[in-house]
């Protein structure tokens, strides 16, 4: 009889111990399944409602069409530069007539987008607190050197660098200083644009 007991405690012991063992494998494949870490919170501000009706302009490509003010431009190419943690696009407009702009999106928190239109006949430079120009007075608001890929076309090789001064002027106005490479300063005016102003028409995509 004691026996008997002695080998049914074993048994009950040995099944015990196997059940744990069990459990505890499959607990470990669990926590390895698991993603690492959590995905980063959307923005709670983000108007996704403007998104849908008019468009991402965070997902502009070269391709698509994007009309601002009632103008309709296609996208020629498009420039994505890298500083540190933060980024920034430049986008190429053509419209109809010819016309040559540059569609800067940036969140800064908020989304800024801002239309510049090149002044390449401009003879000043950058590097005073601040600039007169064009019956403006901009003062100094940043500047730094970035990394920059660019697709479809530019100008530009796909990959350099590109070193940039930014002024600004009272109600928002932007005048930008922008080197690429070994190239010298290119100068342009910038208008801060609505969210309201800008919809887009994307044209498809392998990452649509």
């Amino acid at each position: 009889m004691n026996g008997s007991v002695a080998y049914l405690a074993t048994a009950v012991g040995c099944l015990v111990g196997v059940a744990g063992v069990v459990v505890a494998v499959v607990a470990l494949r669990r926590a390895r399944s698991r993603p690492q870490g959590r995905p980063a919170p959307g923005d709670p501000l983000r108007d996704r409602d403007a998104d849908a009706l008019r468009g991402d302009p965070r997902r502009l490509q070269p391709g698509d069409l994007v009309e601002i003010r009632q103008v309709t431009y296609a996208v020629r190419g498009s420039i994505r530069l890298v500083e540190g943690g933060w980024s920034w696009t430049e986008h190429l407009l053509d419209d109809a007539a010819g016309v040559r702009r540059w569609l800067s999106v940036e969140e800064d928190p908020e989304l800024e987008l801002v239309l510049w239109t090149a002044e390449p006949a401009a003879t000043i430079t950058p590097g005073a607190p601040t600039i007169d120009f064009a019956g403006r007075r901009y003062s100094w608001d940043e500047s730094g050197q970035a990394r920059y890929t660019a697709t479809g076309t530019t100008g530009l090789d796909p990959n350099g660098t590109m070193r940039y001064h930014d002024y600004q002027a009272p109600g928002g106005a932007r005048l930008s200083f922008e080197a690429y490479g070994e190239a010298g300063w290119e100068v342009a005016r910038g208008e801060v644009l609505h969210r309201a102003e800008v919809m887009i028409y994307p044209q498809g995509g392998t990452d649509r």
